[in-house]
């Protein structure tokens, strides 16, 4: 039995095909199925039934299957024992951060490791919606900071660091609702809509809180929302962190919405599990979240 032979297993029943599984691991289709059909003839089993079109698990197979996960986990762990052993501090390293999460807990984190690994480029992108998941999917970043909506968990490892508050905001100039009485999506249809553009293109696109129906202007990032939605041109959700000056001082106030409650989200650092860490990129995750920088 060999690894390849594994990797095959899992390519196919993932992907659903013996077509997918080739196109994933860069091989011909011959190839997998000739390579799942000496794991057969070795193993001395029909692990996958071929009476329809797509091949499906036979009942040995599901058992073999499940098994065969455990090893595929377990030598992936000992690749990345072995890549952390003989690892040195890496040229450079990124972190890609969802734009809704406030930086300052993060920024003392970022300051030692600068001072610990002054050789190590550091490079901070923020993004917006999908962004973050997708630079780490894509090869991009090394840690994100985000919510877990969209990611493929069997892909990454991931631990809560904080939680962000979103409210809808607007200028009193607006005249809108002092928060009493919840209005309605039909009375605020007539209103601008201030939305930011996600960075995660087509494969990670995401939207959330959209009124239906209304007017929307979209801009670039939160901090172009922000001045849009102060000047009275629109109203949007932001973090409380980005308009708890303004909301004390009045030059913004909350809204009570039928279709936008208060959202309150959960962060997460997340890295990929099949790419194992390089020294300093180790040493950064384990400082993010804890006690002192949370």
């Amino acid at each position: 039995m060999k690894h390849d032979q594994l990797l095959a297993l899992e390519a196919i029943v993932s992907t659903g095909t013996f077509r997918g599984a080739a196109e994933r691991l860069h091989k011909s289709q011959s190839a997998i199925s000739h390579t799942i059909r000496q794991l057969e003839e070795e193993l001395e089993l029909e692990l996958f039934s071929r009476a329809a079109y797509r091949p499906s698990l036979t009942p040995e197979g599901e058992i073999f299957y499940r098994e065969a996960l455990r090893v595929l986990r377990q030598m992936q762990g000992l690749r990345t024992t072995a890549a952390r052993l003989r690892a040195r501090e890496e040229p450079e390293l990124t972190i890609a951060v969802s734009a809704t999460m406030d930086l300052d807990p993060l920024l003392p984190v970022l300051a030692d490791t600068g001072r610990c690994h002054p050789a190590t480029h550091l490079r901070l992108r923020m993004e917006m919606m999908g962004g973050p998941i997708a630079r780490l999917m894509e090869g991009q970043a090394d840690i994100v900071l985000a919510s877990l909506e969209g990611v493929p968990l069997e892909d990454v490892e991931a631990e809560p660091v904080a939680e962000v508050t979103i409210r809808p905001v607007a200028s009193p100039s607006l005249n809108l609702s002092d928060g009493s009485r919840a209005i309605s999506a039909l009375e605020m249809q007539s209103h601008v809509q201030v939305i930011a553009a996600g960075t995660g293109g087509a494969a990670y696109e995401q939207s959330r809180d959209l009124l239906p129906g209304g007017f929307k202007w979209t801009v670039s990032d939160l901090s172009a929302k922000k001045k849009v939605i102060l000047a009275g041109l629109g109203w949007g959700g932001l973090p409380d962190h980005m308009t708890e000056e303004e909301r004390r001082s009045g030059a913004l106030v909350s809204l009570n919405l039928e279709t936008f409650p208060v959202r309150r989200t959960m962060i997460f650092k997340m890295r990929r599990k099949d790419q194992p860490p390089g020294v300093v990129a180790d040493e950064l995750w384990s400082k993010i979240g804890t006690a002192d920088t949370a």
